[in-house]
């Protein structure tokens, strides 16, 4: 790892765990004795807390990496975003796909608010994943026999969310990569259906579960295109820590809830066509470099992740300086400098834990299959 990366983490991790610790201890607080009370308050509170935590990483991605995301979407669309709940639907394009789609959120003020469905892994995540359990966050183990109740209660919880919440629903299931193209192509091409080139093909049971459980109280569908600039590399923590910039194209159409099919069939075969436009939106920017005629909207650079930044810094610092001082009083240097020393190692594994959980490597495997070499070369993209 080079050196500006470890100049970095090092700090940046330092802060982040121990607010994160702070901001989890918060919530599981408010978690224990708002929330038996009253959801509504507690889903309120949470909010602000849980975006004094998220709002560190997107500091990162805005002031530090300067990761530029391009917004392509009409005016009306646009006006809309944060004012109603909405159910978010994406291809897994990157390992940062989640946090593009928190700044987005936090541009649009519902960060806070801002869920998912996820695998069950990330809600053990340290800090980050801990923080989305106390936030409503669905989480999924990749089975459908015990998913499907999953799924339908945490549905069902949001019938009374507050405030305009967006829900994301990554319905390829896994992130893009190379050997699960290939895979979803050789599935495509067996079954006679439309075989993509630059996304995976969509499993639709989760998206059928979304859209007939909050139809009726979710007014609209998000559906996002995404794409890493022509020439650019896809970001990645590492790339972020090291201060290293990308471009992240994002074509945003809304779909009123209600223009979707009513049988589950129907709203299966909607979602399989949303991927095929996905895919001919892709192959047209990859080949000709054409993303989209919609407006490209200016969603700004606020400076509130760096105010936050600066709080928890300042914060942590003071009360850094008076633990060591305290420190003193009862161990001999050595015992402070051991101390020091283990909480470093500490923060370090933290966060290799966290950057290698974004790694899309590391993410569901493809199926294993066997292809010829002339089929792969008809099978790849060009």
């Amino acid at each position: 790892m080079a050196w500006p990366a470890v100049l970095v983490i090092v700090p940046v991790g330092i802060i982040f765990i121990l607010s994160g610790l702070i901001v989890n201890l918060i919530q599981a607080v408010l978690f224990i004795l708002v929330r038996p009370v009253s959801k509504s308050l507690h889903r309120r509170i949470n909010k602000i807390v849980a975006e004094l935590l998220w709002l560190e990483l997107i500091v990162l991605v805005d002031w530090w990496a300067n990761l530029k995301i391009e917004v392509y979407a009409d005016d009306e669309t646009f006006e809309l975003l944060g004012k109603e709940h909405a159910l978010v639907i994406s291809n897994h394009n990157c390992d940062l796909d989640w946090l593009v789609g928190w700044i987005l959120a936090q541009r649009s003020g519902c960060l806070g608010s801002a869920l998912a469905v996820m695998k069950k892994e990330a809600k053990v995540l340290p800090i980050i994943g801990w923080s989305m359990w106390f936030s409503d966050y669905v989480f999924l183990e990749r089975s459908w026999g015990k998913d499907e109740r999953t799924l339908q209660s945490g549905f069902e919880r949001l019938v009374d969310f507050p405030m305009p919440f967006w829900l994301a629903l990554f319905v390829e299931g896994t992130r893009f990569t190379q050997a699960k193209l290939l895979a979803a192509q050789e599935f495509a091409a067996s079954r006679g259906i439309p075989v993509p080139r630059n996304v995976l093909i969509p499993r639709t049971k989760g998206f059928v579960s979304a859209v007939t459980h909050l139809r009726s109280f979710v007014p609209a569908i998000y559906d996002a295109t995404v794409a890493v600039a022509n020439s650019q590399p896809a970001p990645t923590f590492l790339r972020i820590f090291r201060g290293q910039s990308s471009v992240i194209k994002v074509l945003l159409e809304r779909h009123s809830m209600q223009e979707l099919p009513e049988t589950a069939d129907g709203i299966a075969q909607w979602c399989k066509d949303a991927f095929v436009t996905k895919d001919a939106v892709l192959e047209k920017y990859f080949s000709k470099d054409i993303f989209s005629d919609k407006k490209l909207q200016d969603i700004g650079r606020p400076k509130k992740s760096l105010f936050v930044m600066i709080f928890w810094s300042s914060l942590l610092a003071y009360a850094t300086v008076r633990l060591f001082q305290w420190l003193s009083l009862f161990l001999a240097s050595w015992e402070v400098i051991a101390f020091s020393i283990a909480f470093l190692f500490l923060v370090t594994i933290i966060m290799q834990i966290l950057i290698q959980s974004s790694d899309s490597d590391r993410s569901t495997p493809a199926t294993n299959f066997i292809l010829s070499e002339g089929t792969r070369q008809r099978l790849l993209p060009r």
